[in-house]
């Protein structure tokens, strides 16, 4: 049987910036956060956190400090995903040297592959790491997905865990979930969908919001797992708006706009993402004073 890499919340964690260099007395202060909100686990180096700009150096850094940050209080999952299968190797050897306790893969884009290339690249991919691997389906951003069958033959590999599901389409991911076997974890891609998919089966979010509201992602899922799903929904339409706000623009750019008005960091992005526009980050401040989450 396999373990879980976690369950419950994730916080799909931002690189914080400053200056241009990657700030790491920052990093430090956000793992605090989450461990302190609840998460169950944390995730660097992924889409939140801006991987396609990091250099390989930062991003075994980065990965090196949140896992000396964490001190084994919380596991740490380093997106090491590529279009590029040999790149892709790359980071999951130097996330595993780094101290990881899993990776995140997501599907190859641009060139993408067909759902037999998929297969052979995951495969290969697992065949070769030593620590779980998780699976990243994202559609909106790759171009492609992983279908149900492709999933089900992949979840039965030793090292493949789970996936991260951020399509949006509920009967293609349900149909993944009754092909796969029960060990088989998946997990919510979007905050806005834990509530369904955790009704369904998923084991938890790897999250956005828990940026900037841990203790309410952390509570959202516990609620789920104990079967309470009308307290869920309670909180699930507490932040609604929020969880969709925080998507005005291409991920992470509100978030980080988000957290540089709590204070949390700068906020600094690299090219190409560029500032939140005024009239997108005035109704994300006017939200967020809203929810007293404003410095």
């Amino acid at each position: 049987m396999k373990e879980p890499v976690f369950t419950g919340c994730a916080a799909a964690l931002v690189t914080p910036f400053k200056d241009g260099e990657v700030d790491f007395p920052a990093l430090g202060r956000l793992i605090e956060l989450q461990i302190a909100g609840g998460c169950a686990a944390v995730v660097v180096c992924a889409t939140t956190g801006e991987s396609a700009v990091l250099s390989y150096p930062e991003h075994k850094a980065i990965v090196g400090e949140a896992v000396r940050c964490a001190r084994g209080r919380i596991p740490v999952i380093a997106g090491a995903g590529s279009n590029s299968t040999d790149h892709a190797l790359t980071l999951i050897r130097q996330a595993e040297d780094a101290g990881a306790d899993g990776t995140l893969l997501v599907t190859p884009y641009y060139n993408k592959t067909s759902q037999a290339g998929l297969i052979r690249h995951y495969s290969y991919l697992a065949d070769r790491a030593e620590k779980p691997i998780l699976l990243y389906d994202v559609p909106a951003r790759t171009g492609m997905t992983i279908a149900p069958e492709t999933l089900a033959e992949l979840s039965r590999h030793p090292r493949i865990a789970g996936v991260k599901a951020a399509g949006t389409d509920l009967d293609a991911i349900s149909r993944a979930m009754r092909l796969c076997p029960a060990d088989f974890s998946f997990y919510s891609g979007n905050d806005s969908l834990t509530l369904p998919l955790m009704a369904l089966g998923a084991k938890g979010v790897i999250s956005v919001c828990a940026n900037l509201i841990p203790e309410a992602m952390s509570e959202l899922t516990r609620l789920c797992l104990a079967g309470d799903y009308r307290d869920a929904a309670s909180l699930h339409y507490e932040y609604l708006e929020l969880m969709e706000a925080l998507f005005l623009d291409v991920n992470p750019i509100p978030v980080k706009a988000a957290m540089a008005a709590a204070g949390l960091c700068s906020g600094e992005l690299r090219l190409p993402l560029t500032e939140l526009s005024g009239e997108k980050r005035a109704k994300l401040i006017s939200l967020m004073q809203r929810y007293g989450l404003a410095a």
